[in-house]
């Protein structure tokens, strides 16, 4: 089994609130997500948008790489996203894993 390799430059960032998001990218990607719950927690890594509802929580996950990170998702087989985010939810660090 290959090990998990992340790759980020683990700088905070703020997260977007909806106003923020491209109009097209609400309504084509986002068009499941109710306008009044979700306000913020949206974020654009490498050219795509995601929003913060994507993510899986990571608890006692096998694979000791993804203990420093609260959540991920998955882009293929060998590679997505893992998110960790600030004690008061405000900001967000992103890393891309590869297997």
């Amino acid at each position: 089994m290959s090990e998990l390799k992340i790759i980020t430059n683990n700088h905070w960032r703020q997260f977007k609130y909806r106003y923020e998001v491209p109009e097209n990218i609400l309504s084509s990607d986002f068009d499941y997500l109710n306008e009044e719950d979700n306000i913020d927690g949206f974020f654009c890594y490498r050219g795509a948008w995601y929003h913060l509802s994507e993510y899986m929580r990571i608890e006692n996950h096998s694979d000791k790489s993804f203990s420093s990170w609260h959540g991920y998702t998955s882009d293929s087989f060998f590679s997505g996203t893992v998110i960790r985010v600030s004690e008061d939810g405000e900001m967000y660090q992103i890393g891309l894993y590869l297997s």
